[in-house]
């Protein structure tokens, strides 16, 4: 059985569904927190809190756990700078609770969900696993911490870990079951969806004097669903007996913020009004890793790499979820991978 922390959230949703899919018996740990109840089977819910270690230490006895894939966290780099002690807390404090139950249970199996923020400024593009760890915000730094925790509990207690950096996670399950709702919400693709179907006026763009073809920043986004994957591979990686290892995941390619709002007007068929703003302090011009460990040596290779095909996903998921139907233009190219269109 494979237990997963923060299972109810966006990402963790996809991997529980993947995980079953891979024919893993499933348990889910989620406070509820940031987490939903709807997206996960309530046979497989337990809402524990990290922080309860009796209730930790009896799920441990409780439940056959081989392995554990260890999501839940806090996740806003703002909220992070404003109140660092909720990160500091929840995020390290939080998973040595974990660690510790896992080491009295004798569970010495974990992947890791990390950052790309642990990396803070790119020296070079794309951005790789050697590359010098300097975050600039709390949330990067408790991440970071995290990952030192790891290495330690494995020299000391022989728990193994897998360590994945994500790049943006975007886009939703194909079939729209699950998708992204976070409160507040600050990632780019939703917030642009967000303008497209009338949920808020208008998208700002934070600066469009980078030095980039249009002037704008530009991101990795990987689809959601190929991050799930990447964990299956990664669990079945340490399972199988290897050493602990850390991936980037990301797409290797990078899409600017306008890219991103062209591509949704011409998914969705909607125009979006747009603001220029200031930049945002400590927003690199352009931020793209390199996922080539984790093709070489777990055999990833993401299925939805072309930004369309993640928007038309989102874009399925938004207007199912906010209850907004439309006649928007769909392209060809999504129709013929395939994606069931919701509400057209």
């Amino acid at each position: 059985m494979i237990l997963v922390t923060g299972g109810a959230g966006y990402i963790g949703s996809h991997v529980v569904l993947a995980l079953e899919e891979a024919g893993f018996a499933v348990l889910v740990l989620d406070n509820l927190h940031h987490g939903h109840r709807e997206f996960v089977s309530p046979d497989l819910l337990l809402t524990v809190d990290l922080e309860d270690r009796q209730g930790l230490a009896a799920l441990f006895a409780r439940y056959p756990i081989e392995a554990v894939v260890h999501m839940a966290a806090f996740a806003y780099v703002g909220e992070s700078v404003r109140r660092p002690e909720l990160y500091y807390r929840n995020n390290i404090y939080g998973t040595l609770c974990l660690l510790e139950a896992m080491v009295a249970a004798d569970v010495r199996t974990i992947v890791f969900s990390s950052t790309c923020a642990t990396y803070g400024e790119p020296e070079e593009i794309p951005l790789s696993e050697n590359h010098p760890q300097r975050p600039v915000n709390p949330y990067g730094a408790t991440k970071l911490a995290v990952e030192r925790m790891l290495g330690d509990f494995g020299a000391a207690y022989g728990l193994r870990s897998v360590i994945f950096r994500y790049f943006n996670a975007a886009g939703a399950h194909p079939h729209a079951r699950i998708g992204e709702d976070h409160n507040p919400e600050t990632h780019l693709i939703p917030l642009v969806l967000d303008a497209a179907l009338g949920v808020r006026p208008h998208v700002t763009i934070f600066g469009e004097d980078y030095d980039t073809p249009d002037g704008t920043c530009v991101r990795d986004y990987i689809h959601v669903c190929d991050l799930a994957d990447a964990h299956i591979l990664g669990l079945k990686y340490l399972l199988a007996g290897h050493p602990s290892r850390t991936f980037n995941l990301g797409n290797g390619n990078g899409f600017s913020v306008r890219k991103v709002i062209d591509t949704v007007e011409q998914v969705s068929g909607q125009s979006v009004q747009v603001r220029v703003g200031a930049r945002r302090p400590g927003d690199p011009a352009i931020l793209v890793g390199s996922a080539s460990r984790a093709r070489q040596i777990l055999g990833w290779k993401p299925q939805y790499p072309d930004l369309e095909t993640i928007v038309a996903t989102a874009w399925n998921w938004h207007r199912y979820r906010f209850g907004r139907q439309t006649s928007g233009y769909v392209p060809v190219i999504v129709k013929a991978q395939g994606i069931p269109l919701v509400g057209v």
